[in-house]
């Protein structure tokens, strides 16, 4: 339960993310880590299981942690979720909620039912995470379309790299596939 095992989940599944955090200061890392390492946990929490309900369960996990969280209740022993609850304060812990929430896209294989439905995909997770990242790090809420916007566009280019592994796996990643679905995607 410690900040060196959020880093080394970082390490191990998202190194892109650990390599920025390792840029930042040393104080910056010790909130980012648990922030990176709970994003590493909810985003692989569909994969690790070809049962949608055993995905569900796994998210839900996770969603009980942050309503501990939030609720400043003792949290549940987890090698990520005891640093998250020293750097995460209760209305941020309901905006990862948001985060997991979104994530259930993924357990299934239905396509997004339309652009703003994937829009909203990537500003749930990427957008939603570097604003939470951004406001612990210290920046004001004035700053939050911006950094949501640049979280966003983040995570589209992380999920356009994604989508052959996921046609892979039996996923609709883009819209439904029809290639004028995805022209008209690309306009927007």
């Amino acid at each position: 339960m410690s900040f060196q095992a959020c880093a080394d989940i970082v390490a191990k599944g998202d190194p892109d993310r650990f390599a920025a955090a390792m840029a930042a200061p040393v104080a910056a890392r010790r909130v980012l880590f648990p922030l990176y390492a709970f994003n590493v946990e909810v985003s692989r929490a569909p994969w690790v299981t070809s049962e949608p309900m055993i995905g569900e369960m796994r998210l839900q996990w996770w969603r009980d942690a942050l309503e501990e969280i939030g609720a400043a209740r003792p949290v549940r022993r987890h090698e990520v979720t005891v640093p998250l609850a020293e750097v995460l304060h209760a209305p941020l812990a309901s905006q990862l909620d948001e985060l997991i929430a979104a994530r259930r896209w993924d357990l299934y294989t239905d396509a997004f039912e339309d652009t703003a439905h994937f829009q909203e995909y990537l500003k749930k997770t990427g957008g939603r995470l570097m604003w939470i990242s951004a406001h612990l790090l210290g920046a004001h809420v004035t700053a939050a379309p911006a950094i949501v916007a640049l979280g966003s566009a983040t995570a589209l280019v992380r999920f356009l790299a994604a989508v052959p592994d996921l046609e892979a796996r039996g996923r609709i990643p883009l819209i439904d596939g029809r290639k004028g679905a995805v022209a008209e995607l690309a306009k927007t």
